[in-house]
């Protein structure tokens, strides 16, 4: 496969995304796991957690830690680092690792896991997805070593932007799952979550701006490059 056919550029596209989703909705859902792991009494039938807030707590770290690292691999990826690719893969398969244990804890204490099992399978749709990467034909034209982040940019800000969407709207994605007693525990950290949203959507229009101009730039060039 070459690295410039349709189809190359069309699966980079798609790994980045994914990446950056898994990395933001990972980060969101350690986010989220705070209330089970430090008022675990106040939320129905999480009640149940309350003697193992120390698992909670650690499912609190990691998911943020992975969410964080998720988001440097994405930039990573954009960029045509070298180890981008294995920083990425070793992070999805780690968050499929602790993110099945997590939902395993749940079910087993508290008879039900979600919202957690939504960040897992992300996570897991991603993994597959890099793994897939890694047959040799495909490989051949995918390989995000050799890339380029002017190539890169626009999948950079859709990513951006798909983020920037998933945070302004995740109290009500999250609601069926928050609710207790009519009360929406997901509704809240409002104002950073606000403040974060329109700033990946500022970033991704950003990043798409950015790319146009890099592409017409590059093209008036190659037109001047063949008049001379």
């Amino acid at each position: 496969m070459s690295r410039n056919s349709f189809f190359a550029k069309f699966l980079r596209f798609i790994g980045i995304v994914l990446m950056g989703l898994t990395g933001g909705f990972t980060l969101l859902g350690g986010v989220g796991t705070t209330c089970a792991a430090l008022f675990p009494t106040n939320f129905g039938s999480m009640a149940a957690l309350a003697p193992f807030q120390w698992l909670y707590i650690l499912f609190v770290l990691t998911g943020v830690a992975l969410g964080i690292y998720g988001i440097r691999a994405t930039v990573m990826l954009v960029k045509g680092a070298d180890n981008a690719y294995r920083d990425a893969l070793a992070i999805l398969i780690a968050g499929a690792l602790i993110g099945f244990i997590h939902i395993f804890a749940s079910r087993a204490l508290r008879g039900a896991s979600m919202p957690v099992d939504a960040v897992v399978y992300t996570n897991v749709l991603t993994l597959i997805v890099f793994l897939l990467f890694r047959i040799p034909p495909i490989w051949q034209g995918v390989d995000f070593t050799k890339g380029n982040t002017k190539s890169n940019l626009p999948a950079g800000g859709a990513a951006a932007i798909l983020l920037g969407l998933m945070t302004l709207t995740i109290q009500y994605t999250m609601a069926s799952t928050h609710t207790w007693d009519g009360v929406n525990y997901a509704d809240a950290f409002n104002t950073a979550m606000t403040i974060t949203g329109i700033g990946l959507l500022l970033l991704g229009a950003g990043l798409l701006v950015g790319a146009g101009m890099l592409r017409e730039t590059a093209r008036r060039f190659e037109v001047r490059e063949r008049s001379v």
